[in-house]
């Protein structure tokens, strides 16, 4: 048995979670990534995949298993991928994950160019507001707003977004426009609630005007955790919001949402790419991590 291939195989499999796709992406059969996980299973005298007719998924000790291997491979990976690197183009896969607005108005317009520049990196790009594990979840790095929450990892800054209120047109209509952000926390308004993926509790938010400072939560009906339903409500006329400008200067363009209390400022969203620290990162990783300096900077 060569067990890095059957790591890879079992490693594959966990992340595709289907032996067929699993072997579509090693580009062998089928047959030969079920030989080479029982192999790695009868070698380690342990079962790591429960297989249904539906669906394949770790057991206990699979689960426990693949987050250590993943790091090895990556680490394996990133050896063989530093050979000779600097005489040829990086390559290779890279898995990121980022928030869903941010991949759909910034990330995925600039990746013709990312493309143009190293056309031999696959991305796997995870599109998500939660809580990604980069360790456990063996990604690459991820993009994320706010102060970053895990000191363990390397947070490069790529921008800093200006917040504002806005609330839509048949909002507004119905409700009128909140003349202090005091309004938004009485009976005569809502704001549409952003739940944090960590807590499940609403943001707070900072507003300034003057000298005059207040912390901000408001009344809601309803709450998410992502960000791209979060803006849909707003344009919906569910409730006051809190946005970055790029996300809601569309939407103000084309008169769905207009902004509010606009005498009130509120802290700007620093956005960082984020990774964990190691010695041997790869040329892929470092390529995309100063292209996502620069560009979506």
């Amino acid at each position: 048995m060569d067990r890095f291939e059957a790591m890879r195989a079992f490693a594959r499999v966990v992340e595709t979670g289907s032996f067929t796709r699993a072997a579509h992406t090693l580009q062998v059969s089928r047959t030969t990534v079920t030989q080479l996980v029982q192999q790695l299973e009868a070698h380690l005298r342990l079962r790591l995949l429960n297989r249904t007719t539906r669906r394949v998924s770790t057991t206990a000790d699979g689960a426990a298993y693949y987050p250590r291997i993943a790091r090895l491979l990556a680490e394996l990976e990133a050896v063989e991928g530093g050979l000779g690197e600097a005489a040829s183009q990086p390559r290779g896969r890279l898995r990121i994950d980022v928030p869903g607005p941010y991949a759909r108005l910034r990330l995925v317009p600039a990746l013709a160019d990312f493309h143009a520049r190293y056309p031999e990196i696959q991305l796997d790009i995870g599109v998500s507001d939660r809580e990604v594990d980069v360790i456990a979840d063996n990604v690459d790095c991820v993009i994320r707003g706010g102060t970053p929450a895990d000191p363990a990892l390397v947070a490069r800054p790529l921008a800093s977004l200006p917040l504002g209120f806005y609330a839509s047109a048949a909002y507004l209509q119905r409700f009128g426009a909140p003349d202090h952000p005091r309004a938004l926390e009485g009976p005569d308004h809502h704001v549409v609630g952003f739940l944090s993926p960590r807590s499940g509790r609403a943001r707070v938010l900072s507003a300034r005007r003057g000298d005059e400072r207040m912390e901000v939560q408001g009344r809601y009906t309803v709450g998410f955790d992502d960000g791209n339903a979060y803006l849909a409500a707003a344009v919906a006329g569910l409730g006051v919001v809190a946005l970055p400008s790029y996300m809601a200067q569309p939407h103000v363009a084309r008169g769905e949402l207009q902004p509010v209390l606009q005498d009130w400022q509120l802290p700007a969203m620093p956005m960082h790419v984020m990774f964990p620290p190691n010695r041997h990162m790869s040329q892929r990783l470092r390529v995309f991590i100063d292209w996502a300096v620069e560009v979506l900077g």
